[in-house]
């Protein structure tokens, strides 16, 4: 297997200096979609979407899945700019997988095939491969958790709430004899004894409306979805959950522990306020992680860190700092694809340009 270093040797090496030579002189956002579609091993993970032969030969998935990667490189608000600029760059167009403008596929064809990658997880497939590749042997340091708005351009999914049978019963003491319901247990709760694919496939997706404090204390609303997401030190992605923008970040933790916990080895959980309860504290620790959770008050008086673990917890902002490459320069501000599977998808090629950029930073 080849480490990262060799790679990286390869691609400066050799790589580039032969595509100088085939092509025009490589600019800088083509040397990076070089460097990213080099680090993931598309033609291994794309087997499904091969043509065997039956009916009508369709076009290369393989070149349609690297111009999407090249749309998040590029940060290409719509297809239709990402289509222009391949027929007017013979470059990027030639990198892709298509010698002529006329080999270039039209709108419906990439539409056609991002249903199918949206459909079949592609590009959660491809980062988890690449995760597991390069820093599944290596251990971190930091796993810090948080999670970002995302907006969409679809209607809210309204709640409706589930009518009961029995008659809700009026407040305050039961009286003598009468039968109490007992609650339903929290979700906190059930999450420890179940699966990853059971939690992930208990949260809420669909799109509907979120509320959040920003940072200067005021509440602002959205509608769409929110990125739940798990990042190592040196800015590096390594786990990500899209769910309903309505749902409690503390509901995400647990399954995205599970799902980093299988990709990587690391020390530290770190995590803000909105994920302080006992449930995701024991979770942390029996898998043998420490977690460093900001305390949330609530009723009671707040807890404050002692100098080295405050100076530790500091190293949190490293997710933030993905959030916030994501949405300024890899698409997740311009999403216009509709339903939850789709959005995921958009938003993962961007997670996997950031994840390959991240990790050739840690070399130069």
């Amino acid at each position: 297997m080849s480490t990262l270093f060799d790679i990286f040797h390869s691609i400066q090496s050799s790589l580039f200096p032969w595509l100088e030579k085939e092509l025009d002189p490589l600019t800088e956002k083509e040397r990076q979609f070089v460097r990213v579609v080099s680090l993931i091993d598309l033609e291994k993970n794309m087997t499904q979407y091969h043509w065997y032969g039956r009916g009508r030969k369709r076009k290369d998935r393989v070149s349609i899945a690297k111009a999407f990667i090249a749309k998040s490189v590029y940060h290409f608000e719509t297809t239709d700019i990402l289509i222009e600029y391949l027929r007017g760059c013979k470059n990027l167009r030639r990198l892709c997988g298509w010698e002529y403008i006329r080999n270039v596929p039209s709108k419906s064809t990439f539409s056609r095939a991002f249903a199918e990658f949206a459909d079949g997880n592609l590009a959660q497939i491809i980062h988890e491969a690449m995760v597991k590749k390069h820093l599944g042997d290596k251990l971190a340091g930091h796993v810090s958790r948080d999670s970002t708005a995302i907006k969409a351009r679809e209607k809210p999914v309204k709640n409706e709430k589930a009518r009961k049978d029995t008659p809700k019963r009026k407040r305050g003491r039961p009286r003598k004899g009468e039968k109490v319901q007992p609650k339903p247990p929290k979700k906190l709760d059930l999450q420890p004894k179940r699966s990853l694919e059971q939690n992930v496939d208990d949260l809420p997706i669909q799109c509907n409306v979120g509320t959040k404090k920003n940072s200067k204390g005021y509440k602002e609303s959205w509608t769409g979805y929110k990125l739940h997401l798990d990042c190592i030190d040196g800015d590096i992605p390594v786990s990500a959950i899209l769910t309903s923008a309505s749902l409690h970040d503390s509901q995400a933790a647990i399954p995205l522990a599970q799902m980093s916990s299988e990709r990587i080895t690391s020390l530290y959980d770190l995590m803000d306020a909105a994920y302080d309860a006992p449930q995701i504290h024991a979770f942390s620790e029996s898998l043998g992680h420490k977690p460093i959770i900001d305390n949330n008050p609530r009723r009671g008086e707040k807890i404050h860190m002692d100098p080295a673990t405050f100076k530790r917890f500091g190293q949190r902002s490293s997710v933030e700092r993905v959030n916030g490459y994501l949405k300024d320069s890899y698409g997740g501000r311009t999403v216009r694809v509709r339903g939850h599977a789709k959005v995921m998808t958009h938003l993962m090629f961007g997670i996997i340009a950031i994840t390959a950029n991240q990790l050739f930073r840690l070399l130069a």
